[in-house]
């Protein structure tokens, strides 16, 4: 059976705007695909980095990946969009993702705004990638033909390193949380009710710390939806209401130039 593995996408657009769309930790590019095709059609440029160490094996998430190499790869995106002309750019993320979009919004004050799908930023260590990120390895070796004793093999190699990383991801999104206080361009959250991944209060908790401290918030919280709001039930409603953020968005930056 052959396996999406995802690449890094980049459909241009005439004009000057632009959005950077970030994957999951347990998936690819392939999470945002859609959505960046949906902005591109609505006229917006879009990169769509894949995550170094992502798309194959799980085992190069752990061998080649870390969260030094995912910010690298956010900013090349950056300068990807830069170096092509744009000069209007919005950034999201889902899950992962979203932490460096976050990032990206702390230290970039080029960004005109951005925001997060299903993403733990204040709340990382709760998350349920410990459990489900070997049951998504597994069955990616099953569908490669792996031999029992083979996979089982190669999950425990993976148990072994996982929650390095991951205590590496949650030591970065704590500085991330320190950092809020950056944030002062509009920002978006959409979080699914159902989110097996992270706890679905997590959306709320990030949206009251950002307006407390004055950000301006577009916040959407879909009921029955899971934690891959870009491919799931709630994609549609996702994908317009990400669109009408960016328009009002970008008119705002417009009526200020």
């Amino acid at each position: 059976m052959k396996t999406y593995t995802g690449e890094t996408c980049f459909f241009p657009h005439s004009g000057k705007r632009g959005v950077i769309l970030l994957h999951a930790y347990t998936g690819n590019s392939n999470d945002v695909r859609m959505l960046a095709r949906h902005l591109n059609w609505a006229g917006y440029t879009v990169c769509a980095p894949l995550f170094t160490g992502h798309g194959g094996d799980p085992r190069k998430i752990l061998q080649t990946g870390s969260p030094d190499e995912w910010w690298d790869d956010t900013r090349m995106a950056l300068f990807r969009l830069k170096d092509y002309g744009l000069t209007q750019i919005a950034i999201f993320g889902l899950s992962l993702g979203g932490l460096f979009a976050t990032k990206a919004l702390e230290e970039d004050p080029s960004l005109v705004g951005g925001g997060v799908f299903a993403s733990p930023v204040t709340s990382w260590g709760a998350s349920n990638v410990p459990e489900y990120f070997p049951r998504l390895a597994a069955k990616y070796y099953r569908q490669h033909g792996l031999a029992p004793d083979l996979i089982q093999e190669r999950l425990e190699w993976l148990s072994a390193r996982l929650p390095r990383q991951l205590g590496a991801i949650q030591q970065m999104t704590r500085a991330l949380d320190d950092h809020l206080g950056q944030i002062n361009r509009p920002f978006f959250i959409a979080q699914g009710g159902a989110d097996e991944m992270i706890d679905p209060r997590s959306g709320a908790a990030l949206r009251d710390k950002l307006q407390a401290q004055g950000t301006p918030v577009d916040y959407h919280y879909y009921p029955t939806a899971t934690h891959l709001l870009t491919v799931n039930s709630a994609h549609r409603q996702l994908f317009d209401d990400v669109e009408h953020f960016l328009n009002n968005l970008f008119e705002v930056k417009n009526d200020k130039q």
